[in-house]
């Protein structure tokens, strides 16, 4: 087993898809969101929106971001983009209809702030590594049944695969923990960032708006999404805290 080349092509692997995902997101998003991008407001809710955006992203000291709204009756918004001066930020229909613009605006400082906090990329990044780990040592357990449980010792036997594959499962279940975890910390952030560029008490009403909200339509994991975390076990996986806790960091100034 060489390990020095099972490390590069891990990181190879590992790397690129979270890298070309990161790269595409915004197209990915425009297609699979069916994002409507305003670049001549319609109406005076889109003029509102482009204003409130361009003011906050001054604020941010992050180029004007694209923004846009997909069509959705659950209140939500994500943002994407691969770098803080070429980003996309999208509301949902239903998040213009049940929220007040106050609350409007805390969402889009929200991700706004995902945008100047470089959560994409910091996320891909780690993404990445945590893919690298789950190719790597899915790999190394793969060779260790097939050498000392099969016993087999030439080339790469039933043992290999099936170590690797039952090892891809196990860590990649235990890699997506990781990357959640690292994700919520990074919702507390964008959650105080929100409340900067909008205010704190605007912030805490658009989290308790949607504490109303029975689910969260899922938004791919590109996307660093406004979102509804799930409880229980399901915490574990969920991108995003509670928003009771959310709403409470905010109150105690956390």
């Amino acid at each position: 087993l060489n390990l020095q080349a099972l490390v590069v092509m891990s990181g190879i692997i590992g790397f690129g898809g979270s890298i070309i995902s990161l790269l595409m997101s915004k197209w990915m998003a425009k297609r699979s969101m069916g994002v409507h991008i305003i670049d001549r407001p319609a109406n005076g809710t889109e003029s509102w929106l482009l204003a409130t955006v361009q003011r906050q992203a001054e604020k941010a000291g992050i180029g004007m971001p694209e923004v846009g709204i997909f069509d959705s009756p659950t209140p939500n918004a994500f943002a994407t983009g691969a770098n803080r001066n070429n980003a996309l930020v999208a509301v949902s229909s239903g998040l213009l209809q049940q929220m007040d613009r106050g609350e409007v605006e805390a969402v889009l400082g929200h991700e706004v702030s995902h945008v100047a906090n470089g959560d994409m990329v910091t996320l891909t990044l780690i993404q990445g590594v945590v893919n690298t780990f789950v190719i790597f040592f899915s790999r190394i357990l793969g060779h260790f049944i097939d050498r000392v449980v099969f016993k087999n010792e030439r080339g790469l036997g039933m043992g290999y695969f099936i170590g690797s594959i039952v090892g891809q499962i196990v860590f990649s279940l235990l890699a997506n923990i990781i990357v959640a975890w690292f994700s919520r910390r990074r919702e507390f952030r964008a959650d105080a960032g929100g409340a900067d560029l909008a205010g704190r008490n605007k912030m805490i009403g658009a989290l308790r708006r949607l504490q109303s909200a029975q689910s969260a339509q899922p938004l791919p994991s590109e996307f660093a999404a406004f979102g509804i975390s799930g409880g229980g076990l399901k915490e574990l996986f969920s991108t995003h805290p509670p928003l009771e806790v959310r709403i409470q960091a905010l109150q105690s100034g956390r």
